[in-house]
């Protein structure tokens, strides 16, 4: 028992030495680590304050601007969704005034806008700037970067784009970006990549409407082998 009343002893002493030194640190250290805790509290709240007063009002109007951009997009009035009418912004307008706040999407429609005008080098760069997680969205603006790319005349980049937007989209889209990757590397030279593209459409997207004529594709590279 005295051996047990000895550790529980010890024990308590351990105890309050360690007590003792933390209110001691306390008492040197109070005013530094208060400080701390508050300037903690006053950016969480700044930041708590940013969001909910500022950039979640800003993202609301920039989506109520996105509307009638969209719509004109949709009908393929791409002049109209890129400049606006007068009325109402446009996407270039859109993105100077809100940025992403209006949307990852903006960055896509612009690129694609871009292209269907002949604007490839805009293009190319708005598409980039575009990092949704979507990925179909994602691979849809890859290949997109590849067909400015083709009008360009940068067939060899526009190879890689292709051939990125495939990996990316693994599902039946992957046909059309295959088919793009193949009439690219043809043009390159590069008869078996271009081979390989086209018997992959056929073995592993026959339902794809690539699929439908994808025989005289590789019949005209085994032909000429």
């Amino acid at each position: 028992m005295a051996k047990k009343s000895k550790e529980e002893e010890i024990r308590q002493q351990n105890v309050a030495e360690a007590v003792s030194k933390t209110e001691e640190f306390f008492k040197k250290n109070g005013n530094i680590i208060y400080g701390c805790v508050i300037a903690v509290l006053v950016i969480a709240l700044g930041a708590l304050a940013y969001t909910r007063f500022y950039l979640q009002p800003k993202r609301a109007e920039a989506q109520k601007e996105m509307f009638h951009a969209e719509q004109w997009f949709a009908d393929g009035e791409y002049e109209l969704s890129l400049n606006g009418d007068g009325n109402y912004l446009g996407l270039l307008d859109i993105i100077d005034q809100y940025g992403s706040k209006a949307g990852k999407s903006v960055y896509l429609y612009t690129g694609i806008a871009k292209l269907q005008m002949g604007e490839f080098e805009d293009a190319i760069s708005y598409l980039k700037k575009y990092n949704g997680k979507d990925k179909i969205l994602l691979a849809r603006a890859q290949s997109c970067i590849g067909d400015a790319y083709v009008g360009l005349e940068d067939a060899e980049t526009a190879l890689g784009w292709f051939e990125k937007a495939a990996k990316t989209s693994d599902n039946a889209f992957s046909a059309a970006y295959l088919l793009k990757e193949g009439i690219a590397a043809e043009s390159l030279g590069k008869n078996e990549l271009a081979l390989g593209c086209y018997k992959k459409i056929k073995d592993q997207y026959p339902q794809a409407p690539e699929a439908m004529d994808i025989d005289k594709y590789i019949s005209k590279i085994e032909n000429a082998q």
